[in-house]
């Protein structure tokens, strides 16, 4: 600690401690200029134009929360065309944790789809002052992130792979260039850097009011000065909302308060999985060498230092991200919400007393990287509040169980997400469909199962700035549940990992004697590339079992349940005993879910969707059957039920062991499903396997998994019978050509294009998105899914990789693996259609290098049951 303070020069802070709250009213921001100067506007504003007026009786939207979020998404509804729009601020516009936000802003994010959000943001940006006339001290010296080790080189050639395609200008920059941008950095131990040009810092006090003086030329109200009090849904799906001046019924509510967001889910009874943490940042006073600088250098982010830094009116801004064992989580303010005094009297406008204790191990990273950090004092320390999800992704979108309740809150980044995300969730709100996926966002993506513990270890423990392998997923941040696999074989090591939240964890793959335990990270193939192979060769020679259980399971009954469904539904509703493979879509022809649909009787069907996306597909499901008055019940088996599939081609011999039931092909063929028992346990079978090859997916009781598995494992053991993980099932599923939502198709694509027009019955009479179809289909395509044959080495496609021919981007890969039957790398890619055709030479971008790649006719191994009926035919 004293090291590194030692070297800085403590400058006198102005603050009136509150020694109840460990809270400080700031007085004075001690001589930094643009903060200083929000602080003093707030006061003003807040004085100026708090109101008691009237509320008007009726709006479509009410917005509640004034930060930058809030005003985003109240200029987007109102530019959109939605003139009735009010947003409801409980004291002043960005108070809360706009005010004090170091205002960065930057085109990049490690996921695919949050980049959309950025890029949206900045393009309103740069637009937004001359539209508004309000000044918003918008710098673009652009950004360094640095890669001070070898793996983290590695990892910015990975962000490169997927950032090809995208919008955004990208490039790696070498250290010389690093030191041409920004003169004053000890260039030792910097092997490269990560750059874009065009990143930045924005004031958030003038963003916000640009926002707001949007929003009323376009029509829309902000009225300062009026909490919300109350939340009542109607019965036909409006909302009262209760406030001082009066209540107000809303066709909508978005919830955009900040860390207040938990006092505004709790008057729907509702907990949000939000936790409020102080985050920290430094100014110092100004330095001469920074002065002297004739251009302000990049936005710097040291990643292995966890830290941003910054140039502020002539001295140096530096924000670290602390560490897991020194970051102050509020539980208090989580669990009790905002203290009480403080609701009332506008915490917005005060911040924490600051620890500098907490930041020493980071500020000596900073002074080693900045030298003349060491003689500098500093003139302002910021602390205030922020909320964080356990993902560090915001929750943003209709909120499953309240109608016409949406969120956008939690946003650790809220400045640069404002734009985007309040462009995004208006084209929702008035579109009926979101614009694009952005699935990892979905507000219900955490269940009932997310514990306080969770979240608050979750937001400690995940930072994306730091991440080096996306896939990685901390210990302390687990599901809550594991498969029964991970307590019968833990000395077989599986490794269990989450990927979009969900309960259970699910073994990605097995260990055995003398294979490497536990996972080793890397960008390269790791110790799981040998045991996944072992595993894809039992499935295609033996037999294996693996733990579907987090797969949602929907039951829908009723008098109107086949009509309901049948115009819900792409294709056609599979007979009484038949299951088959059905898509949701929008309006406008994006696939927004696809299902695995068994009929069990007339009125009774048994729906299945991918894990973690129940209250996604069922709020979709509700909302239509609301709109259209259908007499449908759907209920929610999810937890209640598991499943345990098996497949292979001794998968019969060890099901007929078990069971009195005929399971022969005549009696039990593809694509049929059976009320039955297995080893005296009442089980719902549908032969069906993602592995493509002969397999059952057996759905039973969850209090009866350990005795199935078991009885399947001594049946099985004649035949070879093991387990088998995730990333077997995923090689297997790509060899077949099998597609996966949120991969091959979503909100971004239609399945005319996603090659899925087997399972769409244009046909029918009607169904969603029909319409859409049928005008792609006179306009033609614009792109293709292909299948790749990748010549890859020590490294495979894994989804997202840039695909490339003749020196120019021309699309990108959706899903990749190294394909052990085949025995070379296999992948999905969009491209335009002529370069779909089979032979065509194109290359995929892998950890820097151009990969040779060839389209094929079809994908390299047939399914079982074609090989089967082909084996019948000689």
């Amino acid at each position: 600690m004293q090291t590194a303070l030692n070297g800085l020069k403590i400058f006198k802070l102005c603050f009136k401690f509150d020694s109840k709250s460990s809270c400080c009213g700031v007085q004075s921001l001690a001589g930094s200029g643009s903060i200083r100067k929000r602080f003093r506007i707030l006061s003003s504003e807040y004085r100026r134009q708090r109101s008691s007026t009237p509320v008007p009786e009726k709006v479509q939207a009410v917005v509640i929360g004034g930060g930058a979020v809030g005003t985003s998404i109240t200029y987007h509804l109102a530019r959109f065309g939605m003139k009735d729009v009010l947003l409801l601020e409980k004291s002043e516009l960005t108070a809360g944790s706009t005010w004090h936000a170091a205002g960065l802003t930057a085109l990049y994010h490690p996921g695919i789809n949050m980049k959309k959000l950025h890029y949206d943001s900045i393009n309103l940006f740069s637009q937004l002052e001359a539209e508004t006339g309000q000044s918003l001290s918008f710098h673009r010296p652009g950004s360094i992130r640095l890669a001070t080790t070898e793996e983290r080189l590695l990892e910015f050639k990975y962000q490169m792979q997927r950032q090809g395609w995208q919008k955004a200008p990208q490039k790696i920059i070498r250290p010389e260039e690093i030191a041409r941008l920004f003169p004053l950095l000890n260039m030792d131990g910097i092997l490269g850097g990560l750059y874009n040009p065009y990143d930045g810092h924005i004031d958030p006090y003038s963003l916000t009011m640009a926002y707001a003086s949007g929003a009323r030329k376009y029509g829309a109200t902000i009225t300062l000065g009026t909490p919300v009090e109350g939340l009542k849904p109607r019965k036909d799906g409006t909302w009262d909302v209760v406030t001082p001046q009066g209540t107000i019924v809303a066709e909508k509510v978005i919830n955009t308060s900040g860390f207040w967001a938990h006092e505004i889910g709790r008057l729907t009874n509702k907990e949000l999985p939000l936790v409020p943490v102080e985050h920290q940042y430094m100014i110092t006073k100004p330095l001469k060498e920074v002065k002297e600088l004739k251009t302000e250098p990049p936005v710097m982010r040291h990643l292995e230092g966890s830290f941003y830094m910054r140039t502020e009116r002539g001295g140096l801004l530096i924000g670290p991200y602390e560490h897991q064992t020194k970051m102050q989580v509020l539980k208090d303010w989580a669990n009790k919400g905002v203290p009480k005094r403080y609701f009332l009297t506008c915490f917005g406008k005060e911040l924490f007393q600051p620890n500098l204790d907490r930041l020493s191990d980071h500020l000596e990273v900073a002074m080693n990287l900045v030298p003349v950090l060491r003689d500098a004092d500093v003139q302002t320390v910021v602390n205030g509040p922020i909320m964080y999800t356990p993902d560090l992704v915001p929750l943003l979108g209709p909120y499953y169980g309240l109608p016409n309740m949406w969120m956008a809150v939690g946003f650790g980044y809220g400045i640069i997400h404002s734009g985007g995300a309040g462009k995004y969730l208006a084209s929702w709100i008035i579109n009926g469909e979101p614009p694009f996926d952005l699935n990892e966002a979905d507000p219900n993506r955490f269940g009932k199962w997310t514990s306080k513990e969770y979240i608050r270890e979750g937001c400690r423990n995940v930072r994306y700035e730091q991440q080096l392998h996306l896939s990685e997923r901390r210990e302390v941040c687990r599901a809550s549940d594991v498969s029964c696999f991970r307590g019968l074989q833990g000395d077989a090591g599986a490794r269990c990992r989450n990927g979009i939240p969900c309960r259970m964890e699910q073994p990605a793959w097995f260990s055995k004697e003398g294979d490497m335990k536990g996972y080793k990270p890397s960008f390269h193939r790791t110790n799981w590339f040998d045991p996944v192979g072992r595993e894809c060769r039992l499935i295609m020679d033996k037999v294996g079992i693996l733990d579907l259980t987090p797969f949602a399971k929907i039951d829908v009954t009723g008098p109107d349940s086949s009509a309901f469904l049948d115009k819900m539904l792409a294709n056609k509703l599979p007979k009484k005993g038949k299951t088959n493979i059905s898509h949701l879509l929008t309006p406008s022809g994006k696939v927004y879910a696809e299902l695995t649909v068994t009929k069990l009787n007339d009125e009774h069907f048994f729906l299945i969707t991918g894990s973690g996306s129940e209250m996604h597909d069922l709020r979709w499901l509700n909302d239509h059957a609301r709109s259209w008055n259908s007499n449908v019940n759907f209920q929610n088996l999810t937890d209640e039920m598991a499943c345990l599939s098996i497949a292979g081609p001794f998968s019969r011999n060890v099901l007929s062991k078990l069971t009195e039931d005929d399971v022969g092909e005549r009696a039990f063929p593809f694509l049929s499903a059976k009320i039955m028992k297995i080893a005296g346990i009442p089980v719902r079978a549908l032969r069906i396997s993602y592995t493509g090859e002969l397999g059952w997916e057996l759905y039973h009781p969850s209090e009866h998994t350990l005795l199935l598995y078991e009885a399947l494992l001594s049946a099985g053991q004649e035949f070879g019978i093991g387990d088998f993980g995730t990333y077997a099932l995923n090689t297997l599923r790509i060899e077949k050509g099998f597609r996966m939502w949120g991969a091959e198709m979503n909100m971004d694509s239609n399945p005319l294009e996603a090659g899925l027009d087997y399972f769409i019955r244009m046909d029918k009479e009607d169904f969603i998105g029909k319409s859409s179809l049928q005008q792609i289909l006179k306009e033609g395509l614009n792109r293709r899914l292909a299948y790749l044959k990748i010549h890859s080495s020590d490294v495979d496609a894994e989804g997202n990789e840039s695909v490339w021919c003749c020196d120019k981007v021309v699309g990108y890969t959706t899903s990749g693996a190294f394909g052990y039957t085949v025995n070379h790398g296999v992948a999905f890619a969009y491209l335009p259609p002529f370069l779909t055709v089979p032979t065509t030479k194109v290359q995929v971008e892998i950890l820097g290098e151009l990969v040779d790649a060839e389209v094929l006719s079809s994908p390299p191994v047939e399914i079982e049951a074609i090989r089967r009926r082909k084996t019948k035919q000689q």
